[in-house]
């Protein structure tokens, strides 16, 4: 699976929210369209993209289809994204330390900032 699928498919918002449902656990694609408030035809349409970036899997029970994530391409984007958190992180540790630095006093109004 290429990233870029990945990225594509996660490009959508209603996508995004899909992931975030299947966090928590599998579901069937009635609590997802009940929670998404989108039509059956239209989430079954975002369910088919994720399903073909390999980002979700489904398995029958019944007459219900469940969907549940796959973590293998998540942990491909958390890889490829690595490099950018470890300068994320030096950014925030620069931040705190700033901040660990500067003394607050809660019942001084705060300066304006100079132009």
């Amino acid at each position: 699976m290429s990233e870029d699928t990945l990225w594509t498919a996660l490009a959508d918002p209603h996508r995004r929210a899909i992931v975030g449902l299947l966090l928590t656990r599998p579901r069937p694609v009635g609590e997802i369209v009940d929670a998404c408030g989108l039509s059956q035809p239209s989430t079954s349409k975002h369910l088919k993209v994720l399903r073909e970036a390999g980002l979700v899997r489904v398995r029958q029970d019944a007459q219900r289809r469940v969907y549940a994530l796959d973590p293998a391409p998540i942990a491909e984007l958390d890889a490829w994204l690595a490099p950018y958190r470890r300068l994320w992180n030096r950014s925030l540790d620069a931040l705190g330390r700033r901040l660990d630095e500067t003394t607050y006093d809660p019942e001084e109004p705060p300066s304006k900032p100079k132009d």
